[in-house]
């Protein structure tokens, strides 16, 4: 048993190293820019970890190799409020000129998709894209009350009012979008001086930047982006990847399944559950790190799941059941929050939760009533048959300590050790004896199973 447990250390180290890898690795660009170059580094979807991430490697990549700028192509409703600090604070230290560009038409910089695009060097617009609508909510995507609230209204007004002041865009404009949740078309924008033009395409956009003074890293740089070649940053692979699992609703599944996966390898030791499990697990911590998760809400979804599992073994008449359900939504209701978001709300949709509780909740079901059918299928002289003869191998299955139970014969049976020393899961055992319906066992000779 201890070189089973050994072994399965071993494999959840390694698959949480490999997560760690894969999240550096899919931050990187694939290509690098060549000197000279105007960078085109695209920035679409929520504003979480990964995107943070991928400006922070591609803004370092451009500047370390000559890049003569930066455009951000923005498209964005908002995202976490951590992840859009550490994008404006690479922007407003990026040692290379950052222009957004927020497009394509229809798109928008939303919440903060607005501050990340006051915080550039330059910014502009598309036709037919918004600006705006700045405030603060909570994880479900409500009003945040009371003196909280104040408090995160009046941070984040002070916040967007440095940045204005700092890109010299207009104060009372940028905190108006966090005040009072205002939002500007592209022509409004413009016509208030909070972006600098609008442009339809990247050519547009390199025409009207050329030739403006810009201050980077503390300097004045004018921009000379006359005849300089445009270069599409290619974003790993992997980056999509981990979007995926970035999905609030993929991680919640790859946590449920692993979680029962391992559940069923504690009640039933195979190799393959196991590892699965500790697959889909490490995978969903993957998306949880880039994710608003509360711990809390992860704690009562495993509980939940824990007491599904318990119900074909402690016969509870559906009471672990009914209270594995309600953890389970609960947890599952309150597994993404943050107070301070300036986004979408993150959330497990309701009716993935509600078909996810229904068929963990049968599934466990369905095991108690065939647990207990087969008890009656038995009959009361087969429940009632003598213990196992002296000499029969079998393992441990729950921890003598000094009782526990055994697998022996297809069955698992109540047991002790004959000198009442401790015995660990999986060790290998034989029958020297009983003791009523409880068979006494030692530990098995070299070789013996």
């Amino acid at each position: 048993m201890s070189h089973r447990l050994d072994h399965r250390r071993k494999v959840a180290a390694a698959l949480l190293s490999l997560a760690g890898l894969l999240l550096a690795f899919a931050a990187n660009p694939v290509t690098a820019a060549t000197q000279g170059s105007i960078v085109v580094l695209p920035a679409t979807g929520e504003v979480d970890g990964l995107m943070a991430d991928a400006i922070a490697s591609g803004l370092d990549s451009a500047a370390a190799s000559g890049a003569v700028a930066v455009v951000l192509r923005l498209d964005t409703p908002g995202g976490s409020l951590a992840a859009t600090q550490r994008i404006v604070t690479s922007l407003l230290t990026a040692k290379v000129p950052v222009i957004v560009w927020v497009a394509p038409a229809g798109g928008f910089a939303a919440s903060a998709g607005t501050f990340i695009t006051l915080a550039a060097n330059l910014s502009f617009m598309a036709p037919g894209t918004r600006i705006g609508a700045a405030s603060p909510i909570d994880g479900s995507g409500q009003d945040i009350p009371g003196v909280l609230g104040e408090k995160v209204r009046n941070d984040a007004i002070a916040w967007i009012t440095s940045i204005a002041e700092e890109r010299h865009r207009p104060v009372g404009w940028a905190a108006s979008t966090v005040a009072e949740a205002h939002s500007a078309s592209a022509s409004e924008a413009v016509a208030v001086g909070a972006v600098d033009g609008i442009a339809a395409t990247i050519d547009e956009v390199v025409a009207a930047a050329n030739g403006r003074t810009v201050t980077v890293a503390g300097h004045d740089v004018v921009l000379a982006l006359t005849g300089a070649p445009v270069e599409q940053l290619v974003s790993n692979p992997l980056g999509g990847l981990l979007r995926l699992l970035a999905n609030p609703n993929v991680a919640f599944l790859l946590f449920t399944a692993g979680a029962l996966a391992l559940l069923f390898e504690i009640q039933n030791p195979n190799v393959l559950t196991g590892i699965l499990g500790l697959v889909a697990i490490a995978l969903a911590a993957v998306g949880f790190v880039n994710l608003p998760t509360d711990v809390t809400g992860l704690l009562l979804v495993a509980i939940g799941l824990v007491l599904f599992a318990l119900e074909p073994a402690i016969p509870s008449h559906g009471l672990l059941t009914v209270g594995g359900a309600v953890a389970f939504v609960l947890g599952g209701s309150a597994l993404y929050t943050q107070a301070d978001r300036l986004g979408p709300a993150v959330r497990v949709a309701t009716p993935l939760l509600l078909v996810a509780v229904v068929t963990a909740a049968g599934f466990g079901l369905l095991i108690a009533t065939t647990a207990i059918r087969t008890r009656r299928m038995a009959g009361p002289r087969e429940s009632m048959s003598a213990p196992l003869v002296a000499g029969t191998p079998g393992e441990v299955r729950r921890p003598l300590e000094p009782m526990g139970s055994v697998y022996a014969r297809g069955e698992e049976w109540s047991a002790r050790t004959a000198d009442e020393r401790p015995l660990p899961r999986g060790t290998a055992v034989r029958v020297v004896g009983s003791d009523g319906l409880t068979v006494i066992v030692e530990p098995a000779p070299s070789g013996l199973r």
